[in-house]
């Protein structure tokens, strides 16, 4: 029998005032290990687990003493009488060191120092569990199988010979067919393969520590390979993963599956590109309690924003059920942004939502396993998650990152039983956290009006285009060709050796936090998931430009369009006397503006986030209960989880003004109140019913006319009721107000007690209000207006054409001397005033 089955199971665990927690003595017999773990249990100093939670758990007094052990059965005398070299060997031997040879580890005693032992997983909810579970991130407990035990295996029967020779073909990297036929092999080689006797006594001996004995109890059994979760590559859904595994049989077969799942043809073919020898990397099996989340939801989150990098927002995905349809592309799931300077002040950070479609749930099968089957009506148009749990969420991902020192792509669960939150697994985010930080990659299309074909969830920001290629299987793979633009319903790691080859990649199904997407990032591949019906939209042949660079929607064009990329390194700009402020008024391109060098964003066109995020006229919206039943059905598809059309209106104006406030926190944004002209207003939905014909809607009812106006009294009051929650309930007091169109100074006025009564006074908790200058009498009366304002921005658009009597949205006149009296107007106007 190998020495480290003798010693796994020959030993007894010293508490903190011996040796340090969790650490392991050898020499004692397995009844001594025994022993000393039941009195480590009782003990406040040892880490505890559960098998009714799960859930592991450290305390910080007292120990088990030698003492104890030698009660247990170890005879030693130098045992007793040991010095503190004696302890430190012990130390280091318990903690791995060269000489660890055990074949399972419970994870609360493993740290991330010991992934070369236990691989990434392991290591890091070791890590967890031990370090932060006292911090409030619950961990769910379990134990680990080791690289070393998996290397004995592979040392069996040969397989490591086997392996070797069959991976010794280099072709298998571009035959598609070759790549499959030599992944099965390997794969059948070494599942034929039984485990070593010694190796299932001790995996049978944690399963049941665990487990209490119950075949009834519930284990997750995830890959852990020694070399992923790494900052540089995440191996996201390379190997296996099996769910709701009951009893020990059952279990024994998932980690045997688990170890062949090494030489899946993704992993093989994943590994190769990232340049990782394949005999360097050892696979162990991760057997953790499962999350009942089946009944309750589960999601995925990175603790900065996946697409821009942005690192004070938390990204946070959920679908009902387990959480692999979230992971596995299956579900569009719920996003949710959160804000971490106004989480850690209390506030209500949640800054901008987004429901998914959520049509499936993964679900727990009678006898083990699970399936996956259709969600209720109710369940697609709720929320799987609380504000209050996303906070919640969002609050341990910032401790997780605090505590790695980097940004983490981390997988949770809530179970549906206890109702609590928990932390499944942790790695580090491998594709925004690595950009460099002052180089700006920009794509930009250079032809406008293409045909739209469909649209889903933008992946990266850059463009891509070829011939489609759609493929309903895996087994398709080598109809596949390089370039072409890849269409299916989903996809998932498996295709990888497909996705590295394609020019762009276009799902029906997934989420921007699923592995498929992760790997697109991390080939710099655009891809847009959750189109839902592109598979029916595009067909095969057809030539098609992907972009994902006009903000968090990605488009589908008909034909190969042109476009151009620019990269520029911004390297360190000097410190220059002028003040640069923005001009951003769509929130989904915040986050990337907002890590160029600037002063904040001095104009935020708020009719943009009317326009996008809502699409319906306000006063369609105060009238919904008379409206008909088809312009209804429109509102109902858009207002999807929202209290009502107010709660609508209002919450969705909230989100976008924080969105961009929070781009530049703490620096000043300027947000233009609404300045639709009513044709403009009219093209929103049930805006027909409201809006009047003008015959030049540039000088009609718009801006502060509208607002003093009995008719949409009530519209601008929902819009300064967004304004009041943005800068009080979510914290955001960089926020200013602008007023456009103020025509005399009687509006200017009356708009001022507008702005009162409805709770934004000017100078009231450091509210600035700005005026919109675009008029002549705003020039010529321009010390007046400043009674009523903190200050101007010049909107030399309607000044230029005011003053010169031209019309922007006519197709007369000559538009040359438009621009060219657009300076001299702006000169000769403001250098009179000052």
């Amino acid at each position: 029998m190998p020495v480290q089955s003798k010693i796994c199971r020959g030993a007894a665990v010293l508490g903190a005032s011996a040796v340090g927690l969790g650490f392991v003595v050898p020499q004692a017999s397995p009844s001594a290990a025994r022993a000393a773990a039941s009195t480590a249990s009782a003990s406040p100093a040892s880490p505890a687990f559960s098998p009714s939670t799960g859930i592991a758990s450290c305390a910080v007094a007292g120990a088990v003493s030698f003492a104890a052990a030698r009660r247990a059965g170890a005879r030693s005398t130098r045992a007793r009488s040991s010095t503190n070299a004696r302890a430190q060997r012990v130390a280091l031997f318990a903690r791995g060191g060269e000489e660890d040879t055990r074949v399972c580890i419970p994870l609360e005693e493993l740290r991330n120092t010991d992934v070369d032992k236990v691989g990434g997983k392991s290591a890091s909810l070791g890590e967890m569990i031990s370090q932060l579970s006292d911090v409030g991130v619950p961990v769910p407990g379990g134990f680990s199988t080791t690289a070393f035990a998996y290397k004995e295996f592979l040392d069996k029967g040969g397989i490591n010979d086997f392996i070797n020779n069959q991976l010794s073909d280099d072709t298998i990297y571009t035959d598609v067919n070759k790549l499959m036929e030599v992944g099965k092999a390997i794969r059948d080689k070494i599942m034929d393969t039984p485990f070593q006797q010694d190796f299932e006594a001790e995996l049978k001996e944690q399963w049941s520590r665990v487990s209490g004995g119950d075949d009834k109890f519930t284990f997750a059994v995830r890959s852990s390979a020694t070399a992923e979760d790494l900052p540089d590559a995440s191996f996201a859904g390379q190997q296996e993963t099996f769910l709701n595994v009951m009893g020990y049989e059952d279990l024994k077969q998932k980690v045997h599956l688990v170890f062949a799942s090494l030489f899946t043809d993704r992993a093989i073919s994943y590994r190769h590109d990232r340049g990782f020898e394949h005999e360097k990397v050892q696979l162990c099996a991760t057997c953790q309690k499962m999350v009942r989340s089946e009944t309750g939801s589960a999601g995925v989150m990175f603790s900065l924003d996946t697409e821009s990098g942005f690192k004070d927002v938390v990204f946070v995905t959920a679908a009902w059920g387990l959480g692999e349809t979230v992971v596995g592309g299956t579900v569009n799931p719920d996003e949710w942004y959160v804000f971490k300077p106004t989480l850690a002040e209390g506030k209500n950070s949640v800054v901008s939502r987004t429901m998914g479609s959520k049509l499936v749930k993964m679900i727990y099968k009678e006898g083990g396993g699970s399936e996956v089957v259709d969600t209720s009506e109710e369940e697609q148009n709720k929320w799987s998650a609380s504000d209050e749990e996303v906070k919640a969420l969002a609050e341990m991902a910032v401790k997780i990152e605090k505590h790695y020192g980097r940004p983490m792509d981390i997988e949770w669960a809530r179970d549906g039983d206890d109702g609590k939150l928990y932390i499944v697994q942790a790695r580090p985010e491998t594709v925004a956290s690595q950009k460099k930080v002052g180089v700006i990659e920009e794509y930009k299309m250079l032809e406008k009006g293409g045909e739209k074909v469909a649209e889903g969830r933008a992946v990266g920001k850059r463009i891509g285009s070829g011939k489609v290629n759609i493929l309903t299987s895996i087994d398709q793979m080598a109809e596949f060709e390089k370039g072409q633009v890849l269409v299916a319903d989903m996809t998932d790691p498996d295709w990888e050796p497909i996705m590295k080859k394609a020019g762009a990649i276009i799902t029906n199904r997934g989420g921007r936090t699923c592995h498929a997407a992760i790997i697109a990032r991390e080939l710099g591949i655009p891809a847009i998931v959750g189109c839902g019906d592109a598979t029916d939209k595009v067909k095969k042949g057809d030539a098609v430009t992907v972009s994902c660079a006009e903000g968090d929607t990605g488009y589908i064009y008909k034909g190969e369009l042109k476009f151009e990329k620019n990269v520029q390194d911004l390297g360190d700009l000097p410190e220059i006397g002028l003040k640069i402020m923005m001009n951003v008024g769509n929130p989904e391109t915040a986050f990337s503006f907002g890590q160029l060098p600037n002063e904040g964003i001095g104009l935020a066109r708020l009719e943009f986030v009317i326009n996008n995020a809502i699409g319906v006229h306000p006063k369609a919206l105060l009238n919904y209960d008379t409206l008909d039943a088809e312009t209804k059905g429109l509102i109902d598809e858009r207002m999807r989880g929202y209290d009502g059309p107010k709660d609508f209106y209002i919450k969705k104006i909230a989100e976008g003004i924080a969105t961009l406030a929070a781009s530049v926190y703490p620096k000043r944004i300027i947000v233009r109140l609404s300045d639709f002209k009513s044709n403009e207003y009219k093209s929103l939905i049930g805006g027909e019913q409201y809006e009047p014909d003008e015959e030049n809607p540039m000088i009609g009812f718009r801006g502060c006319g509208r607002y003093t106006d009995p008719f949409f009294e009530e519209c601008f009051a929902m819009e300064l009721e967004a304004v009041k929650i943005a800068r009080g309930e979510m914290g955001l007091k960089n926020v200013e107000i602008m007023i456009p169109f103020v025509r005399t100074l009687d509006m200017a006025k009356d708009v001022n007690e507008v702005l009162e009564k409805n709770g934004l006074k000017r100078g009231e908790d450091g509210l600035k209000v700005q005026m919109m200058a675009e008029l002549p009498s705003n020039v010529f009366l321009a010390e007046e207006f400043l009674e009523y304002f903190d200050g101007f921005s010049i909107g030399s658009n309607d000044l230029t054409q005011l003053t010169l009597g031209l019309d922007r949205d006519s197709g007369f006149g000559d538009p040359h001397q438009g621009c060219q009296g657009q300076g001299q107007v702006c000169w000769h106007l403001w250098s009179g005033p000052f």
